[in-house]
């Protein structure tokens, strides 16, 4: 049986915590399908889960322990300090920045975990995110986009650079198959882990009750992005960058092609800083902005939910107009290593968010049961509460035309759309080959894969004198 569970067990656990009706079927089940319940059982935390939904009940959700009367913008590194185009940076504090995060990739030691649990379904899109095709010109997929950027990388500085990509128990299989399909985009496989990020069960929202999905199953979702840190420990990973000797874990997810991996000047900062965790984030474009608000608060930095974060202070603002919280998450962290080894070590860094939903379950005479209204309460860690427990964090601000175009919403919407992330690696590619000297004819789509132009300087070296470029160009290797 699972891990040393058998029925006793599991009846006694289940009798202590008041979830003795999960096995109301146990006597219709195969042995496979009781071997399968059993397997989900032994992992709950059984008192994790009772204690956060009595806190939701009593309307005191986990970060509204945050007395946020008391918050203050963050400090951070705010434009203009820094441009993504090396070939801008011309102040010498900033160069000596990213010279810094130049020298330390050329030693190696930096890896990236791309969190990739998410599905397409709000574009319409029936598989995992990452596969979505976005290259403007290309039909790149999002995987690909990122994959080109780190062998770019590779070839830059003339290292090895480990890829640890999170799926989710939804997208694990299809993107296993979707990498070996496409032979990795030729990154070496030694470099590539896939590994599968864990599942929290769903609650009754009245009662508190384990909810089924199927007589022998609970229904689970995905535990969040925080569970990149438990799950970076079951697979090894975290073991595997230290043998590596990776120092320097760069975290980031699957829907941003314009991500500026690899950035030296974000390294460098993190660097010079002595941080242990450093956060990238944009100035928001609205107080309403669904994105998460870093703040300061009593000397630690914290990570608020813009569903958290009171209007009283959303709609805040300075003297000269623009928002007083404006740090919104871009969801791009360096992390250090020693640093996660660290948290992966203590059960009380990462609390549950909670969040009602509509979830499908069986009733007591296992019928399915589809709700109308939220019925359940969902469980999730989000990885940037790691930042209040991390020494030196630093903030680092970037230009969201240069590094943020998501792709979260089907086109039609207002924002964060494929067409509006397109027409963003569209501008800034149009205007590198202007700054590299090229002429273009309007309204064409032009995309440049990293792996023959880093930057500006690196184009205007590979462009012949007086480029014109009169159709839809993608810009390759050949």
């Amino acid at each position: 049986m699972a891990s040393g569970w058998n029925e006793t067990t599991a009846r006694h656990v289940l009798q202590q915590h008041g979830q003795l009706h999960v096995l109301e079927f146990w006597d219709e089940l195969t042995a496979t399908e009781r071997h399968q319940l059993l397997a989900q059982l032994v992992e709950v935390d059984y008192a994790g889960l009772t204690a956060s939904w009595q806190t939701q009940a009593n309307a005191a959700a986990s970060a509204d322990a945050l007395d946020l009367s008391r918050a203050e913008p963050p400090p951070a590194l705010r434009l203009p300090i820094t441009t993504i185009d090396s070939s801008l940076a011309t102040d010498e504090a900033i160069t000596r920045t990213r010279r810094l995060g130049e020298q330390a990739m050329a030693r190696g030691g930096l890896g990236f975990v791309l969190v990739a649990g998410g599905q397409g379904t709000r574009l319409g899109f029936p598989h995992p995110k990452g596969m979505f095709p976005c290259g403007p010109v290309s039909q790149r997929s999002l995987f690909q986009i990122y994959v080109d950027r780190l062998l770019a990388l590779r070839r830059r500085y003339g290292v090895s650079i480990p890829l640890y990509l999170m799926t989710s128990p939804a997208t694990h299989d299809e993107t296993v198959e979707f990498f070996r399909r496409h032979r990795n985009f030729n990154y070496p496989e030694s470099d590539v882990m896939i590994f599968c990020q864990g599942t929290m069960p769903s609650l009754d929202i009245v009662t508190g009750r384990l909810l089924l999905a199927e007589k022998h199953a609970l229904a689970l979702s995905p535990n969040g992005h925080g569970g990149t840190l438990e799950a970076l420990q079951r697979y090894g990973c975290l073991e595997d960058m230290r043998a590596r000797r990776v120092e320097h874990l760069w975290y980031f997810q699957v829907d941003n092609p314009l991500v500026p991996l690899g950035d030296p000047f974000f390294l460098g900062a993190h660097l010079q800083a002595q941080s242990e965790m450093t956060t990238q984030v944009g100035a928001k474009r609205d107080p309403a902005e669904r994105v998460g608000n870093v703040i300061a608060l009593d000397g630690r930095l914290h990570v608020v939910e813009y569903t958290e974060l009171p209007e009283t202070l959303a709609q805040q603002r300075d003297v000269d107009g623009s928002l007083r919280y404006w740090a919104g998450n871009l969801a791009v962290h360096l992390f250090e290593r020693t640093f996660l080894e660290r948290m992966s070590g203590r059960s009380d860094v990462l609390p549950y968010h909670l969040a009602r939903k509509k979830v499908e379950y069986r009733n007591q005479r296992g019928e399915r049961m589809v709700p109308e209204a939220p019925n359940a309460i969902k469980f999730e860690k989000f990885i940037f509460d790691l930042m209040p427990h991390a020494a030196r964090p630093l903030v680092v601000e970037v230009d969201l035309q240069v590094a943020f175009a998501p792709i979260k919403n089907a086109d039609g919407a207002d924002r964060d759309t494929p067409q509006s992330a397109r027409e963003a690696m569209v501008s800034l590619h149009r205007r590198w080959l202007e700054e590299a000297g090229a002429q273009l004819a309007p309204d064409i789509l032009v995309e440049i894969d990293p792996q023959f132009a880093w930057d500006v300087t690196e184009l205007a070296q590979k462009l012949p004198p007086a480029t014109r470029v009169l159709r839809d160009t993608f810009f390759t290797l050949k």
